[in-house]
């Protein structure tokens, strides 16, 4: 855990450096969050010469801030889905947003994302990956934040 805990620690860094100072306060994620990822199946660390160099988490739907989204529209408000949160890197370590969306495009073709207005490589990162932005949704502590979503089609085995 202390591992992934320096990752999360160098991504609020990052944050703070790009001008991103309000999206996770202090305290947050907390070791607790993380482990709450990972007792639903969905806290995955990136590993690179035996290292650990990121962290994300892959989770199921619902999510139940997306439930109401604001000023636009999901592109599939129908099927299921897998959202992507907490998403950490140390600086030097590079492609695993890639990574991270391989993985994540593996096992499901509709996934959603959000993140904090201020986070601007978060939001190019998701639009240079195929996202397109759907609109607003907020947390439960009634923060705001920019919803983004793909879907890809499977092609049916022959």
């Amino acid at each position: 855990m202390a591992d992934i805990m320096k990752v999360m620690d160098a991504a609020k860094k990052i944050m703070r450096q790009s001008g991103n100072m309000h999206q996770w306060g202090e305290g947050y994620p907390s070791e607790a969050v993380i482990r709450a990822d990972m007792e639903k199946g969905g806290g995955f660390v990136v590993v690179d010469d035996g290292k650990i160099v990121g962290y994300f988490a892959f989770l199921q739907s619902p999510e139940p801030t997306y439930a109401m989204i604001y000023e636009g529209e999901w592109l599939d408000d129908v099927q299921p889905y897998h959202v992507v949160h907490r998403i950490a890197s140390y600086p030097d370590a590079h492609g695993i947003f890639s990574c991270m969306m391989d993985y994540g495009f593996s096992h499901d073709s509709n996934i959603r994302i959000d993140t904090h207005r201020d986070n601007k490589i978060m939001q190019h990162l998701v639009t240079s990956h195929g996202f397109s932005y759907c609109g607003i949704i907020y947390l439960a502590n009634g923060d705001e934040r920019l919803a983004y979503q793909k879907t890809v089609s499977r092609q049916s085995e022959a």
